[in-house]
């Protein structure tokens, strides 16, 4: 349902664009959080249990596991060189600060979709023990220092803000605790975005942690849930800047050697939360022109993990789950009766299918971040 339209701004592709302009939009949250069945043999499936307490058990071995760390840390003087958990005391396990955090999400997801499980409890421990007031005032004050401005930004901002999302919808006194605790995280990452949205003159259309695409789609989600108008406003704007007149992205170029996200897909199932319908449609044929209008699974191969114990390798593994949900997100998009879906969703399939079975934690360099992705995977967060 769209809401109201954004207008495009006057400029030298202002013909180009006219005919999207109404497209562009702030749009009702139609999402559905909980595990989604099946709806034909082509739509993804729902999270197994036992995926999810594997998955659950991937987080909780490393959400306070504070070494091996990898920080991104200015220094002033030696005053800062501090370890991690005093530097960042709600977040500094799980080798870094947004895999941390995206844990922490990985976490709360899957106890409030299993409530009952076997690994809720201590889920709910751990979470516990870091989502407190003073480890949250701390967080603050570092995120907050002058020579901060770009901390984490977008991606490790982005999923903060998946957290508080997901812990705003979750009824449940405990949880109420934990997101009131998280609010002024919350507030100070928003406002971190907010300002430096209107001075990015650029998208960054890289496959790894700076590509704004993917990031703008998580932000956009989490404005849907707290109705802020205000982020939805500046990411419509992006788009148009950014995205709206884009054409034939160069899909067979990818991927690179140590991407974990797609440019080309992240864009557009970004553009697919902007949009409506019609207009996204109108916009995909002319972005992604070469999606076939029949279930060809050759139309977009899984890309191969040659070595798991390489940091940088092992984001193929990430890749492949990302453009899966990718996929079913761009499918959902376009709805079932577009010629494209089921070529969509069949690659999604084997995108799936080639990645999944690698979430296992035999390697600490994925294990410590997989399981996020195959949680927003297989439990259809995004849409």
């Amino acid at each position: 349902m769209v809401f109201s339209s954004v207008a495009a701004g006057k400029n030298s592709n202002e013909s180009r664009r006219a005919p999207l302009r109404m497209g562009l939009a702030l749009i009702a949250i139609t999402t559905t959080w909980g595990v989604q069945a099946a709806t034909s043999t082509s739509a993804p499936q729902p999270l197994d249990p036992s995926a999810a307490a594997r998955f659950a058990g991937l987080a909780l071995s490393c959400l306070h596991k504070e070494y091996p760390n990898k920080i991104a840390h200015v220094m002033e003087s030696d005053a800062d060189a501090l370890p991690p958990h005093t530097l960042t005391p709600a977040f500094y396990g799980c080798f870094d600060w947004h895999s941390d955090v995206h844990g922490h999400w990985l976490l709360v997801r899957l106890a409030r979709l299993y409530p009952n499980a076997a690994f809720a409890s201590q889920a709910r421990a751990e979470l516990a023990r870091s989502l407190t007031p003073q480890n949250i005032a701390g967080e603050v004050a570092y995120m907050k220092r002058e020579d901060r401005a770009s901390f984490e930004r977008p991606y490790g901002l982005a999923w903060l803000l998946q957290l508080s999302s997901e812990l705003r919808q979750w009824n449940d006194p405990q949880a109420k605790q934990w997101s009131a605790a998280l609010l002024p995280l919350e507030t100070a990452a928003a406002a971190h975005l907010k300002s430096w949205l209107p001075m990015l003159h650029y998208p960054i259309r890289i496959g790894e942690h700076d590509q704004t695409a993917f990031s703008f789609g998580l932000v956009w989600d989490w404005a849907g849930v707290t109705n802020d108008t205000e982020m939805r406003r500046l990411l419509a704007d992006a788009a148009r800047r950014f995205y709206q007149s884009d054409r034939n992205c160069p899909l067979s170029y990818e991927p690179s050697g140590q991407d974990f996200l797609s440019p080309c897909l992240a864009e557009a199932d970004f553009m697919r939360r902007v949009l409506d319908k019609q207009a996204f449609r109108e916009w995909l044929s002319g972005f992604l022109p070469g999606i076939p209008l029949n279930p060809v699974t050759q139309w977009l191969q899984p890309g191969i993990v040659t070595d798991r114990a390489d940091p940088k390798l092992a984001h193929i593994d990430g890749l492949n789950l990302s453009r899966a949900w990718m996929l079913e997100g761009i499918a959902h998009g376009v709805g079932p009766d577009d010629r494209r879906s089921s070529a969509l969703l069949a690659a999604a399939n084997s995108h799936r299918e080639a990645a999944l079975p690698a979430v296992t934690g035999e390697h600490y360099e994925g294990g410590h971040w997989l399981g996020t992705f195959a949680v927003y995977l297989t439990s259809h967060a995004g849409y």
